[in-house]
């Protein structure tokens, strides 16, 4: 497994019962995780002194039951980026923490590459690797259909003062945005993408990660550059297997530009076990190893 193990503002405290004690720079949340199928002793005091819990309900959604006051946004750090946390209406803050072991791999390919390095970053949502990408000084593409999550990521470049840096922010479908670049012949060396499970489109098209994976990476082969460095897909699909993912991108890049594929879950230590808690999949096809 890959585990993000290089942060300072946060923290996965514990895991048990189905919920996540996590530390997010000065603030304590308790977050439900359905992969937390366990029940341990809560031995840590912070259990019951958090500033907020998230409840799930049984109609769908939830709400945050604040113990403690709680800001509607306060910022933490990774390396030299600032990301803004704001907790939200479904559990999420803004922030995937595992992500940070994807953040540091396209950080270090990008600096390694003595050219100018173009990204798209697909299903961008609040931009981390997008920061990161731009830190490292790629020339980025991101693109989320949400307005909201587009601001936010705009947001977290201003906090980290790189908002200066080449990129463009775009609030637009992923697929038709793709299939537009492909008729333009844009190019990109890299490509991130992070789609979700399930969903539903503006004139009601249901979306299912499983079924539609194969032909939106075919898709996106059709805008890497002659000689890409990196392609990463991420999913949080349980049914989706790493192994799957690996063979995908086997099938539709290692057989067109060589290179390898790897794939692995990602998680996050849990400082009062010891353990590691398993947070979703990451396959990964690159040129250069």
């Amino acid at each position: 497994m890959r585990i993000a193990e290089n942060w300072k503002d946060y923290e996965l405290i514990d895991a048990s019962d189905g919920e996540r004690l996590e530390r997010w720079k000065d603030i304590i949340l308790i977050r439900p995780d359905p992969q937390i199928i366990w029940s341990t002793d809560k031995k840590n005091p912070l259990w019951k002194n958090a500033h907020a819990r998230y409840h799930r309900s049984n109609k769908g959604g939830g709400n945050w039951q604040v113990y403690k006051k709680l800001p509607d946004q306060w910022s933490i750090n990774y390396n030299n980026l600032v990301f803004n946390i704001k907790p939200m209406g479904f559990k999420h803050t803004g922030v995937f923490p595992e992500q940070a072991v994807n953040w540091d791999f396209v950080s270090e390919k990008i600096k390694n590459e003595n050219s100018k390095v173009k990204v798209l970053n697909l299903f961008g949502y609040t931009g981390c690797a997008t920061l990161s990408c731009m830190n490292a000084g790629a020339e980025v593409c991101h693109v989320d259909a949400s307005k909201g999550m587009v601001q936010w990521a705009k947001e977290n470049a201003v906090s980290s003062k790189i908002a200066d840096r080449p990129v463009r922010w775009l609030v637009d479908d992923c697929i038709k945005f793709v299939q537009r670049e492909i008729r333009r012949g844009n190019k990109y060396d890299g490509i991130i993408m992070d789609p979700p499970s399930y969903g539903r489109g503006p004139n009601g098209e249901v979306w299912k990660l499983e079924e539609q994976l194969y032909s939106l990476v075919e898709l996106c082969r059709q805008v890497m550059s002659d000689n890409p460095l990196f392609f990463i897909l991420n999913s949080y699909t349980t049914g989706l297997s790493p192994a799957v993912m690996e063979y995908l991108l086997g099938v539709l890049l290692k057989s067109k530009f060589g290179g390898k594929v790897s794939s692995d879950e990602i998680g996050l230590p849990v400082t009062d076990t010891g353990l590691v808690l398993p947070c979703g999949s990451t396959a990964i096809w690159e040129s250069k190893y």
